[in-house]
């Protein structure tokens, strides 16, 4: 744990970041999971405590930091809902990292506001909002959506209203292509990873405090690792990274003088 946790970054050459929250027994993890430039995907890191702790938050993404993970250079950051990783994000990274929100937790966030009558047309729309590729259209279907419930199921357009620009636009305004687009706009790989953890997690009858957890789902983890692929749409990652670049030219970013041709 402590050799992982301590494992330099800077050779990875990370264009994206991958925070997701998973709940285990009583405990809370959060796992960070790295996306470099050729699609590879890295296991950074896993932190017991709370979603909501901003000071936990806060602590890993130095960590990151601390290890070599760059932050003077835009930065895709893929998040679930958690309020206090949005506030240690925009704390410690600024104007450099472009945040996504991911689709599949808002989805399921506005789902639970509503009846389960109304649930499968509002998914629907959801889904039909987050895959188009056009700006507009997205924006007028959710904010419709968002209309629709404004009196009777106000917490659902809420929901719909709250994040949108982050959970719609960030990479939608990247210009990607479709495959690469979708796996940039959900923390789906990181929740995957905690998922090959359960053949390990499910022999534990009883867990006896934290360290015992992080212990058995990092064990997990590192199984996991062994069976990694690239991110689907791969093969467009400079594509990706084109538009990071640009990016920073926009922003006034400059390279350090230990990266500069």
């Amino acid at each position: 744990m402590e050799a992982w946790q301590s494992q330099p970054l800077d050779s990875l050459d990370l264009v994206g970041l991958i925070l997701d929250g998973v709940h285990v027994g009583e405990h809370c993890l959060i796992v960070a999971l790295g996306i470099a430039a050729d699609g590879q995907k890295h296991a950074l890191g896993l932190w017991e405590g709370s979603t909501e702790n901003a000071t936990l938050c806060q602590s890993l993404l130095a960590n990151l930091q601390s290890r070599g993970l760059r932050t003077d250079r835009s930065l895709l950051v893929i998040l679930d809902g958690s309020k206090a990783l949005r506030k240690a994000v925009r704390d410690l990274f600024g104007d450099v990292a472009l945040v996504q929100r991911c689709q599949v937790h808002k989805t399921r966030n506005v789902l639970d506001h509503l009846p389960d009558r109304q649930r499968t047309w509002a998914k629907a729309i959801l889904r039909r909002a987050y895959r188009s590729g056009d700006v507009a259209t997205a924006r007028r279907l959710l904010l419709d959506l968002a209309r629709r419930h404004e009196i009777d199921h106000p917490s659902a357009a809420e929901s719909v209203r709250e994040g949108l620009e982050e959970t719609l636009l960030t990479v939608l305004g990247l210009n990607l292509p479709d495959t690469l687009r979708r796996s940039l706009t959900t923390t789906n790989a990181a929740e995957s990873l905690i998922s090959r953890t359960r053949h390990v997690k499910r022999n534990v009858k009883r867990w006896r405090g934290g360290q015992m957890v992080v212990r058995w789902v990092a064990a997990g983890v590192f199984e996991a690792v062994k069976g990694f692929r690239r991110l689907k749409g791969h093969r467009t990652m400079p594509q990706l990274v084109a538009a990071l670049r640009a990016r920073d030219q926009q922003l006034g970013f400059t390279e350090p003088a230990e990266h500069v041709a």
